[in-house]
C-alpha cells in the first residue's frame, strides 16, 4: 500500500505515532509543579503518567529513589524497543544506528563503576539496553569482576579494539574521558558512512548526524574552557560537523571570551547557533552552556521534524524528547534525594 506521493503507508503510520507519543511526554509546567514537591509526591506523580506500569511493577521490590530510577530506564528501554520493532524499512535502520551510542553509555557505566566497586545491582539500575547489546549480553558483562574481564568479553564487537586500546590509559588516569571521546568518533564515523552509503533518506538522518555533533564539539569546547585546558585538544575533536581538528584546536587557545565567541560565529551557519553563541557571550556557567544547547539541539530538531513530517526526524525527535524526559525525572528525584534546593535543581532540568 502507498500513501501520499509514494511514501508507503507504514511510514506514515510510524511517524504519526511519534507525533503521538511526542504529545504524552510531561510538559514544562509539570516540572515546575514537581520542583515544589517532596520525593514520595514525586513518585506518585511519575505513577501516574506513562511509567505507571514500571512503577506498579516494581514498586513492591524497590522504595523511594531506587524505584524511581529502576522504573525509568526500564522504561526507557522498553520504550525504544516498541519503536525499533514498529518502525520500518530504511526508517529501522537508521534508527537501530542512532540507538548504538546507548551501547556507548552502557559499557562505560559497567566500566566506572567495576573501577569504582560499585555494587552489581546499582549498576544494573541504570542501564539501558536499547541499542545492539540487549539485556542478556549487558547481563554477561555485569557478571565479569573487573573492567578487564568486561573488555575481554566484548572480543569481537565493534568497540572492543577502542576499548582495548584506551583502557591502559584510562586505569591510568582514573578517567574514561578519552576513552569516550574515542568511542563516539568511532560511532559517528560509522552512521555517517551508513548515511553517506547511498540509502534513501540518508541525506536526512545526515543531517541529524551533524548538528548532533556540531553540539557535541561546542559542549567539548566549554568544558575544555572551564578547565582551562590549555593543551593541543585535536584528540577531542570528533569529524563531521562544521568544525575541523584545526578549528577545534585553536578556538581552544582563545582565551578571551569575546573572541572565541566571534571565532566560533564565523564558523558556524545555523541561526540558532548564532543565537545561542550572542546569548552565552556574558562569561555562563558550563551547565548553562550545556543545557542551553540542548534546547537549541532539539528545537532545531523540531523544525527538521516540520520540514519533514514522513522522514528519520520525527522518530529522531521524539526519541532524544523521550531520553531527556528520564533525564529531568531522574535530576528531579536525585536532587530531592540529596535535599538540594529547587533553584538549584531547576539548572539540571533541560525543559
Amino acid at each position: 500500500m502507498v500513501g501520499v506521493r509514494g511514501i508507503s503507508a507504514p511510514y506514515i503510520y510510524v511517524c504519526t505515532r511519534m507525533r503521538v507519543r511526542k504529545a504524552k511526554l510531561i510538559p514544562r509546567e509539570e516540572y515546575q509543579r514537581m520542583l515544589n514537591m517532596g520525593l514520595s509526591e514525586i513518585t506518585r506523580i511519575i505513577g501516574e503518567t506513562e511509567y505507571k506500569q514500571e512503577i506498579d511493577e516494581l514498586g513492591t521490590t524497590f522504595k523511594g529513589i531506587d524505584l524511581i530510577e529502576v522504573a525509568l530506564s526500564w522504561n526507557l528501554a522498553k520504550e525504544y524497543q516498541k519503536i525499533q520493532e514498529i518502525t520500518p524499512g530504511n526508517l529501522k535502520a537508521f534508527t537501530q544506528a542512532y540507538l548504538r551510542r546507548w551501547d556507548i553509555q552502557n559499557v562505560l557505566t559497567i566500566l566506572r563503576g567495576r573501577m569504582q566497586g560499585a555494587k552489581t545491582g546499582k549498576i544494573k539500575e541504570i542501564l539501558v539496553p536499547a541499542g545492539s547489546l540487549d539485556t542478556t549480553a549487558l547481563d554477561r558483562l555485569l557478571g565479569e569482576e573487573n573492567p578487564e574481564r568486561v573488555i575481554e568479553a566484548l572480543k569481537g564487537h565493534p568497540m572492543y579494539p577502542v576499548l582495548a586500546r584506551e583502557y591502559p590509559y584510562a586505569k591510568e588516569s582514573g578517567s574514561f574521558s578519552r576513552m569516550e571521546n574515542e568511542l563516539f568518533k568511532q560511532f559517528y564515523a560509522e552512521i555517517i558512512a551508513d548515511a553517506e552509503s547511498g540509502i534513501k533518506g540518508g541525506n536526512l538522518f545526515l543531517d541529524f548526524i551533524r548538528l548532533d555533533i556540531d553540539v557535541k564539539n561546542l559542549k567539548t569546547l566549554f568544558r575544555l574552557r572551564a578547565d582551562a585546558f590549555d593543551q593541543d585538544a585535536r584528540e577531542m575533536h570528533i569529524p563531521g560537523g562544521a568544525l575541523t581538528a584545526t578549528d577545534f584546536s585553536n578556538l581552544n587557545l582563545i582565551k578571551d571570551q569575546g573572541e572565541f565567541i566571534d571565532t566560533l560565529k564565523g564558523l558556524y551557519r545555523q541561526k540558532a547557533l548564532l543565537s545561542f553563541l550572542d546569548e552565552i557571550r556574558e562569561e555562563k556557567t558550563i551547565r548553562d552552556a550545556e543545557t542551553r544547547l540542548t534546547r537549541v539541539q532539539l528545537e532545531q530538531m523540531e523544525k527538521m521534524s516540520k520540514r519533514n513530517p514522513i522522514s528519520i526526524h520525527p522518530i529522531l525527535v521524539y526519541l532524544e524528547k523521550k531520553k531527556y524526559e528520564v533525564f529531568n525525572l531522574r535530576a528531579l528525584a536525585r536532587g530531592k534525594e540529596s535535599k538540594l534546593p529547587s533553584e538549584k535543581i531547576v539548572k539540571y532540568l533541560v525543559m
